[in-house]
């Protein structure tokens, strides 16, 4: 009888699975959402040629209901304690769990229309790395031995040639997938996150990660609750339909609740080597390399512990000497301790783009952003302060410098291990150049900044004025202005070549056009009161031609304006000359008569 309940619990199991690769597989079949477009400042969409969802390594797809769960073979379970594989392969690593949340939180705030939840981030993780927990996972995000892909140069995975100088996969051949969810490092350039706040983008960092995966699926305004924005995003990760039903798998795993937080592993005691690390399971007949552990270096041992040295076959320290005591009411001082010598802070291993890899300036101008660069340590902290960064400009035919004429600098670290470049001249040279970022006595891969130079826009004329402006401008009816009108045009207070200036004789309100009153004489010998005058001068000088006047008498007004609107008006007065008055002539006394 119990041979037929063991028997019976088992068809039910396979049952149970059967039901949820038709699950997996009638979502896929559900018809795909209408195109989304990134909003709210979103990604764009990976596309299909996104290496990403090429063959990058060999995910675990394994689903739920074919892991046994602990003692259900009667044997012992030779992954207890791992911390990848508890409770049925349901739980999941405190660490982990919380930078999965963290990255749902973040979702919410940066991509609210996206509606991912952090079950769907966990089962990336699962199925990518068993949560990074035969890794060493540490409570900071870090694991103990670096999660790498093997390389990809083609046959049973994709060919992707190095794409980040071995930066985040040490390979500077050959590109790998790195970290907890394993992402191609060009693809984590376009889409890595910050997950813990600290400043730096990390894909080995599983808060990161997390965060990264989060905003790759929600990339191009994608909604999951729709089941076709939800296949297409996880093909997006990886094009295989048994990807998708594994990932899906576990995702509604946990959000059956049948899911525990269980400790983070413990550290790794290799010693440095990479020793022997479980390998998490595979599919029959899946083939493949699994991710390449590369060992961390580990912390420097508390100098001052020494343990229970007695059997240990290394020497014991001895205490350090009591201070002699004063003889006789003597008033020797005691010696105090040297202090114990702190340890050298970490070297630096990578250097982190503060802000966009591309500046742009205009010919001759400074250009507004100054580049950028963080150094950190191998986990992941701000380097050493004074950390000596160079920035060298590289362009043979660039005229960009650095103050002094100088094509390279070296700028000291601040605490936060930011250095930032003195401001760079863009030069005469309109083109792009690149600067590229070093550490001094440090073999680390390069930063690079693409600085553009753009053309200078042709000067304009912000200010036009009349060169004689005390002479009024008065003329009589019939006749014209005696006066030569010249105009001189500038821009910040320099004359302005090549200007064109429109002249146009106003009503006296100053606003619209004249029918009558002054005019110019147009190429026919007809008056005309619209003339476009001819360009300026090297001087910035133009002058105007004759301007007559008619029968009308009043105040008229000539505007003259430039093609961005710069603007001078002049007041024309036309009025009868007044005629003087002749003397009056004294009369004469008659004489009287004699």
């Amino acid at each position: 009888m119990k041979i037929l309940r063991t028997r019976a619990a088992s068809i039910s199991r396979q049952g149970l699975c059967a039901a949820l690769l038709v699950a997996g597989l009638t979502t896929a079949a559900v018809g795909a959402s209408p195109p989304h477009h990134a909003g709210q400042g979103g990604d764009p969409s990976p596309g299909t040629d996104n290496p990403q969802s090429r063959p990058h390594g060999t995910p675990n797809l394994s689903l739920p209901d074919l892991v046994p769960r602990p003692g259900a073979s009667g044997k012992p379970d030779p992954n207890a304690g791992r911390g990848d594989t508890p409770d049925g392969a349901t739980g999941i690593p405190a660490t982990a769990l919380a930078a999965y949340k963290n990255a749902e939180k973040l979702a919410q705030q940066r991509y609210p229309s996206c509606h991912i939840p952090w079950q769907l981030v966990a089962g990336i993780g699962k199925v990518e790395s068993e949560h990074a927990a035969a890794y060493g996972l540490r409570s900071d995000g870090y694991t103990d031995k670096r999660i790498l892909g093997p390389r990809l140069t083609g046959g049973q995975f994709a060919t992707i040639k190095d794409t980040d100088g071995g930066r985040w996969d040490g390979d500077k051949e050959y590109d790998r997938a790195v970290g907890p969810t394993q992402f191609i490092p060009s693809t984590w350039e376009g889409y890595g996150e910050d997950g813990n706040g600290d400043g730096v983008k990390d894909p080995n960092n599983i808060f990161d990660a997390a965060a990264g995966t989060a905003r790759y699926l929600c990339a191009g305004g994608k909604d999951l609750n729709n089941p076709g924005d939800l296949d297409k995003a996880i093909l997006s990760y990886n094009q295989s339909r048994e990807y998708v039903n594994a990932v899906l798998a576990w995702m509604r795993t946990y959000k059956s609740g049948n899911v525990s937080a269980v400790p983070d592993p413990a550290p790794s005691r290799t010693g440095g080597s990479s020793g022997s690390t479980p390998s998490p399971s595979r599919p029959g007949g899946s083939t493949g390399t699994k991710p390449t552990e590369t060992p961390r270096p580990s912390k420097p041992s508390n100098p001052g512990n020494t343990g229970n040295s007695g059997n240990s076959g290394k020497p014991s320290t001895p205490p350090a000497p009591k201070p002699s005591e004063p003889s006789g009411g003597g008033s020797t001082k005691p010696t105090p301790p040297t202090p114990p010598t702190p340890p050298a802070p970490a070297p630096v291993t990578r250097l982190d783009r503060v802000g966009e890899d591309k500046i742009e300036a205009t010919a001759n101008e400074e250009f507004a952003t100054q580049p950028s660069v963080r150094t950190l340590n191998d986990a992941g902290k701000p380097a050493p302060e004074r950390t000596r960064v160079r920035f060298e400009i590289v362009g043979e035919h660039t005229k960009a410098r650095f103050p002094g004429e100088a094509r390279s600098v070296t700028v000291p670290t601040a605490k936060d291990g930011l250095a930032v470049a003195p401001k760079i001249l863009a030069g005469d040279w309109p083109g792009e150049f690149t600067v590229r970022v070093t550490v001094e006595g440090r073999d680390i891969a390069p930063v690079v900044f693409t600085a553009t130079v753009k053309v200078a826009p042709a000067p304009r004329a912000d200010t036009l004025k009349r060169t004689d402006a005390d002479d009024a401008l008065k003329a009589a009816p019939k006749s014209a202005f005696k006066q030569k009108i010249q105009i001189k045009a500038l821009g910040k207070d320099k004359p302005i070549s090549d200007t064109a200036i429109t002249a146009t004789v106003l009503d006296a309100d100053g606003k619209t056009p004249a029918k009558t009153g002054p005019y110019f004489k147009g190429t026919n010998g007809k008056p005309v009161r619209t003339l476009t005058l001819p360009k300026t001068d090297k001087e910035g000088l133009v002058t105007l031609p004759e301007l007559f006047t008619n029968a009308q008498v009043g105040t008229f007004f000539l505007r003259l304006t430039t093609a961005d609107g710069t603007m001078l008006t002049l007041e024309l007065t036309v009025a009868a000359p007044t005629t003087p008055t002749a003397p009056a002539t004294p009369t004469t006394s008659p004489q009287p008569t004699t």
